[in-house]
């Protein structure tokens, strides 16, 4: 049996549309995602007396985020000391008494800023400003009672080196 082409009759008096409708559609998705993406302020960090913070050699743009700083003498949210530290340790009084590594007082003022902000709550970012000379247990035991408190994401501040 043969085949036979069907030959479809186009007639020349007709124009193509092209529909832009969908094209359209996908680059204002495209914009509103690049809008939602892009850093429009700037993050204002204000450097802590006694902090002399780590180098990196980052290109990421800043995010903001609740601040904490620890220096070789205090532990500072926002500007305001929740804790001493003395020999690198955390003051005992400031510690929780079932658990060694939660300190309290930190714990109640992210506890109070994941309850008042809840932007701040729903990205859960803390700015930390360490002394690049302290141990890690004392950075560990702030970001553990940083995460037990509602803000699990932590960035640490650092230079930016030059080279």
């Amino acid at each position: 049996m043969a085949r036979t082409r069907v030959k479809v009759n186009i007639k020349r008096s007709q124009t193509f549309g092209l529909n832009i409708t969908s094209l359209t559609d996908m680059f204002t998705i495209l914009l509103v995602f690049l809008l939602q993406n892009f850093a429009a302020g700037d993050v204002v960090i204000d450097p802590v007396d006694g902090v002399r913070l780590p180098s990196s050699m980052t290109d990421k743009n800043p995010v903001d985020g609740a601040k904490v700083s620890i220096s070789a003498k205090e532990i500072k949210f926002e500007q305001k000391v929740v804790a001493v530290i003395a020999n690198n340790k955390v003051d005992a009084a400031s510690l929780d008494a079932h658990d060694d590594q939660f300190i309290k007082p930190l714990f109640d003022e992210l506890k109070k800023l994941n309850v008042d902000k809840e932007k701040l709550a729903k990205t859960g970012k803390v700015l930390l400003q360490a002394d690049e000379n302290l141990p890690y247990d004392l950075l560990r035991k702030v970001m553990y009672t940083a995460s037990m408190a509602g803000f699990p994401n932590l960035k640490l501040v650092t230079t930016v080196s030059s080279n």
